[in-house]
């Protein structure tokens, strides 16, 4: 038997600010935008040649669930991308504007630097190392 963890919903204010991000500045595919009534949308994301894995982008029903935007985790880094080229990635995401947190490290697991959605979720861009 093989499973897969096909989405993980990421709760975000809104779908067309969401979908901007992550498909017009960070480069990910739309993979589906349906309408679900005339409030909530299915809407998915993935990096470019993903195959598995999507992001369901949820917008917020109500104040308790977006008293949770950005904060997913309790402020721990949330996402990780990984990349097979750390620095094109790196210039890329910067000219597009995306806040990294923090200047890009060498650990013994990769290159790796902390950067921010415009809603507060931190992600892990990351090269692995060879091994």
């Amino acid at each position: 038997m093989k499973q897969v963890i096909s989405a993980v919903s990421v709760i975000v204010p809104d779908y067309d600010a969401a979908i901007s991000f992550y498909v017009d500045r960070l480069g990910f595919d739309l993979i589906e935008d349906t309408p679900q009534s005339p409030t909530r949308r299915w809407v998915l994301v993935a990096p470019p040649n993903s195959r598995e894995t999507r992001l369901l982008l949820a917008k917020a029903d109500g104040p308790e669930q977006a008293n949770h935007i950005g904060n997913q985790t309790g402020g721990r880094v949330f996402l990780f991308l990984s990349t097979d080229d750390f620095n094109r990635d790196h210039r890329r995401y910067l000219a597009a504007g995306v806040q990294f947190l923090e200047e890009p490290r060498q650990e013994p697991y990769g290159t790796v630097a902390v950067f921010s959605d415009p809603f507060g979720n931190k992600w892990d861009l990351i090269e692995p190392a060879v091994r």
